[in-house]
């Protein structure tokens, strides 16, 4: 079966690439114009997997020529919608940027999906539609808030619209995600951005390796149980591989509805301090860090009830807290050797 994924060089497009392939029932094209990551990406693809992966780079904002891939690559057999900017303070700071990028990206998927009649989609949605919750954990029957950042909008008016398009021959799964850290087990692919990272991780992993010299926790005054915010963090080969349970998922037609809403986390949450201190636990390093204001378009905390997808899917996380600072760091050697 042959499935589309757009963004696949970016990083949980190219993980899910990579356990589409280990799993040996999938043919994998990609679409990405290389904005939001960097080339190279399928080489390690290849490395890991002996398998070359086709990228169309193009803009899938540009209507005719995503049309004209769809047409060439046909017949398709699902998409994976990965393709959008998603860093939260430059979306406070940029919103029609991400209205734009994110939503008419997502109009010329779901219409090229209508006009070559592909029957499977898998869009990559966020825990941040969920806004700032009343309740932990949260699981799929958590309201959704107001958004706390354009970016979070984008992402529910991007499950609004694929609901809207549901049915008519289109099934689709939404998978709401917590927060993806670490790299692949090998070392050899992990997050990689042409811009500065935003994202936990890859500042802790900078500041570790000396690239920066110090880094910021942004807020220490949440109500939480150290101050800091609190994330549901899970290994990024766990959120591939949900993609690819849910698109077999849908492939063996169990699904009961025409649009299926999964959340993914560990069910663990894990503040920003205490990721910091298990970095310096595991690597046996200590990290230099300063105490900051609260950053716009943060929460204060959240995380995951899971059970949907273990019960449904029959996934559940493979990987903990170690194996993703173990991991990231592996990745993070592998760079520094260029």
């Amino acid at each position: 079966m042959k499935i589309l994924v757009t963004g696949g060089n970016g990083y949980i497009g190219s993980h899910t690439l990579i356990q589409l392939i280990r799993s040996g029932a999938f043919e994998v094209v990609s679409i990405d114009n290389l904005s939001r990551s960097a080339r190279g990406t399928m080489d390690r693809i290849e490395r890991i997997t002996g398998r070359r992966v086709v990228n169309h780079e193009l803009d899938l904002c540009d209507r005719a020529a995503t049309l004209s891939v769809f047409e060439k690559e046909g017949p398709i057999d699902g998409v994976i919608h990965f393709a959008a900017y998603k860093c939260v303070p430059e979306s406070v700071e940029k919103p029609v940027m991400y209205y734009r990028n994110n939503l008419n990206s997502l109009l010329n998927v779901l219409e090229a999906c209508g006009k070559y009649h592909i029957p499977n989609l898998i869009f990559s949605s966020s825990c941040s539609v969920y806004g700032e919750v009343s309740q932990l954990p949260v699981t799929e029957d958590t309201p959704v808030g107001e958004a706390a950042c354009p970016y979070a909008h984008t992402k529910q008016i991007g499950e609004a619209m694929i609901r809207a398009c549901c049915g008519h021959g289109l099934k689709a799964i939404l998978l709401r995600y917590f927060n993806p850290v670490g790299a692949d087990m090998s070392g050899l692919n992990g997050e990689l951005s042409p811009d500065a990272p935003n994202n936990l991780m890859p500042i802790i992993m900078e500041t570790a390796s000396g690239k920066r010299k110090e880094m910021s926790v942004y807020g220490t005054d949440y109500d939480t149980r150290d101050g800091s915010c609190i994330r549901d963090y899970i290994h990024v080969t766990d959120i591939a591989e949900a993609h690819v349970k849910a698109l077999q998922f849908l492939v063996d037609q169990k699904n009961t509805e025409d649009c299926t809403l999964f959340n993914l986390g560990s069910g663990n949450g894990v503040s920003v301090l205490e990721m910091l201190h298990a970095f310096e636990r595991v690597m046996g390093r200590s990290l230099n860090y300063k105490l900051g204001p609260r950053r716009p378009g943060d929460i204060p905390a959240i995380y995951s009830n899971s059970e949907k997808a273990h019960r449904l899917l029959g996934w559940q996380c493979r990987y903990g807290i170690d194996d993703m600072i173990r991991s990231a760091w592996k990745w993070e050697e592998e760079m520094n050797k260029k």
